[in-house]
């Protein structure tokens, strides 16, 4: 039962319904994706097959599902089982064979939608824990207690329920489990009803096949008094002359009426979800399920989120008045996004929540790698994109805040024993890094803190405009936080525009760097300018003030290496 606890003279925050911490739910699209969910820090997963869950593209198969939940009961981890599908006549007769087997697998819950799904799964098996999904459009308390009184021991809330709503279903439904969204993609319609992905391309969104429509290029056409249409630019001054209509690029000449009402308008590509600026708030009233998006995602998401909202979870348990979320949205902008929105968390949806002008998934980091296997004197590492030499590997620990950074001169490539200087992720290579290269590093705490399935990242060149869009997701944060100036954020958004025009094929990197003889003053292992060269004598000194890892302060690159006679003298001594 949610009972309140003090937790400081500042805060009181609500137990959870189980009277256990807030647990971090995370997307299993795959097996390997479960247990990198899991090595990164989730408290559960959900999955499903193929045929049954609204994942119709998803990998997993029943033996996946067995032995993904044996994995996760083994480390005291929870797997949820998704049979979300609005069931048409032709699914009933699987249903028995799907819910015997699901018996068999024994999940800590299942995930239904469809009243007819979850009375049938309750009468055939009412030894399983039924969860209703977000599908049903949970959004008051009297739903949840509709859903309590049948029998549901969770409700997935809506994304369209406001943290002042959230508030008060907590309060009026302190027996039933309460799961939310944090992290995410997010669909344009009502919790996901979507007919639009059947409409343009026969696609069921509630049958698991969603096309995105919504993310697809679309133009604004006018039809002028003589019966002509012609593209139009919107602005002010022209919503109220004209009637609109919408053409998707590679449908031309067929057009739809564009309307707006009270509730926005109808075909908009969103922003990703991200609470992670309000955690705290869903932390303090004892929502016991944050659950992230995204079975479709990679394995690198799932690490990287999952380890993000990792430590966030933990550290707010550890320190509630002394929070702080930017170093973890800071984790969460490396991961590819469309841009973060807090979304429905103060009420109606902003402007800011959409992205008109781009859809692409951008983030200043990609996967690089995933350690195989730990040897003696070696880590044994799968190659996800293209390395050169000079670039710098950061290890992402997911026992430890911080990452350890590596900087590559060569590839040891394990298959064919040849060293080369770049290396191609085609054909699947497996690079060899042995452990002398880390010159700062303990041996056995390397062995400790990256196992087998740690995730390697490095930085990745953007184009301007993407740069520009990343600039321009910043400014929707600070305006969303009530930080940001609208002026600011328009010159962002018009730099965007220009860029997009103007769009190059040119890339380049966050940190200062100039190919392998340059150095971004991070102090990596293995960075033998950094290490060696007197001309970083100061930016050594400095090191020993911060992590490494830690960007030196604007304020003081200037001074970061020493000057002509500075160096004379620091040769002389020695």
């Amino acid at each position: 039962m949610a009972d309140m606890k003090a937790v400081s003279d500042k805060q009181t925050i609500y137990l959870t319904a189980t009277g256990r911490r807030s647990e971090l739910l995370m997307p299993a699209g795959s097996l390997e994706k479960l247990k990198v969910a899991i090595l990164y820090g989730a408290d559960a997963v959900y999955m499903g097959t193929p045929d049954m869950s609204l994942r119709t593209k998803s990998s997993v198969t029943l033996e996946d599902v067995i032995e993904g939940v044996e994995f996760a009961h083994a480390r005291g981890k929870r797997v949820y089982l998704t049979l979300n599908l609005f069931s048409h006549n032709k699914d009933i007769n699987k249903l028995d064979e799907y819910i015997e087997t699901v018996r068999k697998v024994n999940p800590d819950g299942l995930i239904v939608a469809d009243p007819g799904v979850f009375m049938f799964v309750k009468e055939k098996a009412p030894e399983l824990e039924l969860h209703v999904s977000t599908q049903a459009n949970i959004c008051s308390w009297q739903s949840v207690k509709f859903w309590q009184d049948i029998g549901a021991k969770l409700a997935v809330l809506g994304r369209e329920v406001s943290y002042e709503e959230l508030t008060e279903i907590r309060e009026k439904c302190p027996d039933i489990k309460l799961e939310a969204f944090v992290h995410g993609s997010m669909c344009m319609t009502y919790s996901g009803r979507c007919l639009l992905s059947n409409f343009m391309a026969e696609r069921g969104a509630n049958q698991g096949a969603c096309a995105n429509s919504c993310r697809w290029g679309y133009k604004v056409h006018i039809r002028l008094k003589d019966g002509t249409l012609k593209e139009l630019e919107l602005s002010e001054e022209e919503m109220d002359k004209f009637e609109f209509f919408l053409e998707e690029d590679y449908r031309q000449g067929e057009l739809m009426p564009l309307e707006e009402d009270a509730r926005g308008s109808y075909i908009l590509n969103s922003r990703d979800l991200c609470i992670m600026p309000k955690l705290d708030d869903y932390l303090k009233i004892g929502v016991d399920s944050l659950k992230v998006e995204g079975r479709g995602k990679s394995a690198y998401y799932a690490g990287m989120v999952a380890r993000a909202y990792r430590m966030a979870i933990d550290d707010w348990y550890d320190d509630p008045d002394n929070w702080n979320p930017k170093k973890y949205l800071d984790e969460l902008t490396a991961v590819p996004n469309r841009g973060y929105t807090l979304a429905f968390h103060e009420g109606r949806l902003t402007n800011y929540s959409h992205a008109y002008d781009d859809n692409q998934n951008i983030g200043d980091y990609e996967y690089a790698g995933q350690i195989v296997e730990v040897r003696d004197d070696a880590f044994i590492v799968d190659i996800k994109n293209k390395l050169t030499k000079g670039e710098v590997l950061e290890f992402m620990s997911p026992y430890q805040q911080d990452p350890m950074m590596i900087r590559m001169y060569e590839f040891e490539d394990i298959r064919s024993g040849e060293t080369v200087e770049v290396v191609q992720p085609g054909k699947k290579p497996q690079i060899r890094i042995p452990f002398s290269l880390f010159h700062e590093e303990n041996l056995e705490n390397l062995k400790k803190n990256f196992p087998v399935m740690t995730i390697l990242r490095k930085e990745r060149p953007l184009t301007q405009d993407q740069w520009d869009r990343m600039k321009v997701d910043y400014e929707v944060r600070m305006m969303e936080a009530g930080l940001g100036k609208e002026s600011t954020y328009e010159k962002r958004a018009e730099q965007l525009r220009t860029s997009i025009k103007d769009r190059s094929k040119d890339r380049k990197l966050k940190t200062p760097r100039m190919g392998t003889e340059g150095c971004c003053g991070k102090g990596c292992n293995g960075c033998m300018i950094f290490w060696n060269d007197p001309i970083y004598e100061k930016a050594r000194m400095l090191l020993k003030q911060k992590k490494q890892g830690e960007m030196f302060d604007r304020d003081m690159k200037e001074d970061l290496t020493l000057s002509d006679q500075s160096i004379e003298q620091v040769s002389a001594a020695e």
